[in-house]
C-alpha cells in the first residue's frame, strides 16, 4: 500500500534528478525569473564563463525593482547608477535570447504579479527568482522560492539546482474570516503568534476552510509573506479556482495539453493521513485587523491592542512608540498601497470602493502603485484610478521602488507610513521611515483619518 504523501513530498519527489550526500538533492527547475537588480550580473557571469542558457524559453526577466514608478518614467531612475542596471539587463537578456518585460512593455510589472498573470507559474512546477518573495507563486500549487545570482546562473546553465530538503509544515486556518479581515491579517497573525523564525527550515502548506475560501489573489497575499515566516517556501493545493484563473493565460497550456495538465494537477494535494513535521491550527474567525508596531513583521498586534509591555527598546526607539500605547489613533504622515503583497486588481477594487466620496486627511501623502501595467490598465478601465485621484492619492506606474528603497524613490526621511508592503524593517521605505504594515483596507481607513484606524469602522459607514 502506498504511503500517504504531503503536497510538498509530491512536488519535491517529482523534481528530484539525483539524491546527493548530506540530505540534499539535485532538483529540476522549470522556470527562472530574473529582475534588473541582479539579472545582468547572473547573465553576464554565465556568458563570461563561456556557458549559455540551456533553455531560453524557460527563463524570463523583468524591469521592476529599480525602475521609477513616476508617470513618464524612462531608464533614468532616481537611484544613483540605476540606469546601468536597466540597460545592462536589457543587453544581457537580448544576448541570451530570453524574454524581457522591459520598462514600457505592456506586460511589465512586479515579477510575482506578472508571472501568474501570464500563466508562467503553473501547478506542480518549480520556479526560482533572485527575490525572497518568489514564494508568492506557491499559491498556484507550485514550489517557488528565492535564490541568489550564482544559483540563478547554475539553474540557467543546467536546468537544475542543488537544495537540501526542508522539513514540512502545515498551517491550517479553520473557520471563516469576519468582515473587514483579510488574507494580510491571516499571515500577520501567524507571524505575531509564532515569530518571524517560526517557519525556519520548513516548506509550509497553507490549508483549511479559510484558505479554500480565498480567491487566487488572496492566496498570493498569504503565500507572499511565507518568507517573513522564514519558510523556504509557502504553497496552497490547487483547486478549481486555480484552474479557472490560469485557463487561457498566455504561457499556460491549451487544448489537449490543458486537459492532460488538469489530470496531473488535480492530484496535487496532500493525501489523507499525510505526515508533517509540524502542524499549526489558527481559528480564522478570531482574527482581527492587524498592524505592525515595530521593525519586524512579527511585531504586530490587532488594531484594538496596545504595544506589548515586553517590547524591546531598539524597535520602540526607532518607531517612536511606547510600551502600553494604543496603536489605534497613532498619527501618520503617509499611506501606501502597492508591492507584490497587495497591489493586484482585487486589492485596488476594495480600496477604491472605500474611498468613494471621501478625501485623504490633510497633510497625508497617499500613493497607489499598481502591481503591473496590466493591473493599471484594467483598473483605469473600471475608473478605479479616478476614485484614487479624487480622494487625494497619487496614481503611479507599476514597480517595486516605493517598497524596496535602494537610493531611489522613497518617503520623506523620518515620516510615519502605513503600508501594504511586507516588510517594516528600518529604512525599508526610505531613510529613517517608520513603516506600519497592514491590509489595503486599513491603509485606506488610516489615510482618511490621518491616523492608524480600524477599517471595520469605515466599512460600517461605507456609502452605497
Amino acid at each position: 500500500m502506498t504511503q500517504p504523501q504531503s503536497l510538498f513530498d509530491k512536488l519535491w519527489n517529482s523534481h528530484v534528478v539525483a539524491d546527493l550526500p548530506g540530505g540534499s538533492a539535485l532538483l529540476a527547475i522549470d522556470r527562472v525569473f530574473l529582475h534588473e537588480r541582479t539579472g545582468a550580473a547572473a547573465l553576464n557571469s554565465l556568458a563570461k564563463a563561456g556557458r549559455r542558457v540551456a533553455d531560453p524559453s524557460r527563463v524570463f526577466a523583468v524591469t521592476d525593482h529599480i525602475v521609477d514608478t513616476r508617470p513618464g518614467r524612462t531608464d533614468k531612475t532616481l537611484m544613483p547608477g540605476g540606469q546601468a542596471f536597466i540597460t545592462e539587463t536589457r543587453t544581457a537578456a537580448k544576448a541570451a535570447g530570453i524574454r524581457l518585460f522591459d520598462v514600457n512593455d505592456p506586460d511589465q510589472g512586479i515579477v510575482h504579479v506578472i508571472s501568474p498573470e501570464l500563466g508562467i507559474v503553473l501547478p506542480g512546477c518549480t520556479l526560482i527568482a533572485p527575490d525572497s518573495h518568489t514564494c508568492t507563486q506557491g499559491a498556484f500549487g507550485a514550489l517557488a522560492w528565492g535564490i541568489g545570482s550564482s544559483e540563478a546562473e547554475h539553474a540557467m546553465a543546467t536546468g537544475t539546482l542543488r537544495l537540501t530538503k526542508p522539513k514540512s509544515m502545515r498551517v491550517r486556518f479553520t473557520g471563516r474570516l469576519r468582515e473587514g479581515v483579510t488574507p494580510k491579517d491571516m499571515i500577520l497573525t501567524l507571524l505575531a503568534r509564532y515569530s518571524a523564525a517560526g517557519g525556519k527550515g520548513h516548506a509550509v502548506e497553507f490549508s483549511g476552510e479559510a484558505v479554500a475560501a480565498l480567491d487566487m489573489e488572496g492566496r498570493m497575499t498569504l503565500c507572499n509573506m511565507a518568507t517573513e515566516f522564514s519558510a523556504t517556501a509557502g504553497f496552497i493545493a490547487p483547486d478549481q479556482k486555480t484552474f479557472d484563473y490560469l485557463k487561457g493565460r498566455r504561457y499556460a497550456p491549451s487544448g489537449t495539453q490543458w486537459r492532460e495538465a488538469l489530470k496531473r494537477w488535480r492530484d496535487l494535494a496532500s493525501d489523507l493521513g499525510a505526515a508533517f513535521d509540524q502542524e499549526i491550527d489558527i481559528d480564522a474567525s478570531a482574527i482581527t485587523p492587524m498592524v505592525s508596531w515595530g521593525t519586524s513583521p512579527e511585531q504586530t498586534i490587532g488594531i484594538d491592542s496596545v504595544v506589548p509591555q515586553d517590547a524591546g527598546a531598539a524597535p520602540l526607539n526607532y518607531i517612536g512608540l511606547a510600551k502600553g500605547q494604543a496603536i489605534k489613533g497613532v498619527p501618520i504622515d503617509a499611506a501606501f498601497i502597492g508591492s507584490c503583497t497587495n497591489s493586484r486588481l482585487s486589492d485596488l477594487r476594495r480600496a477604491s470602493a472605500m474611498l468613494r466620496g471621501r478625501k485623504v486627511a490633510n497633510g497625508v501623502k497617499a500613493i497607489c502603485v499598481p502591481g503591473s501595467s496590466r493591473v493599471k490598465r484594467e483598473a483605469e478601465a473600471e475608473g478605479i484610478d479616478v476614485l484614487f485621484r479624487n480622494a487625494g492619492f497619487e496614481w503611479r506606474e507599476s514597480g517595486c521602488s516605493m517598497c524596496f528603497y535602494a537610493g531611489g524613490e522613497s518617503f520623506d526621511a523620518g515620516s510615519r507610513v502605513i503600508s501594504t508592503t511586507n516588510r517594516n524593517f528600518e529604512s525599508r521605505q526610505g531613510p529613517n521611515v517608520k513603516t506600519h504594515i497592514a491590509s489595503p483596507e486599513m491603509v485606506v481607513a488610516s489615510a482618511l483619518a490621518g491616523a492608524i484606524a480600524d477599517p471595520r469602522d469605515l466599512l460600517k459607514g461605507e456609502p452605497n
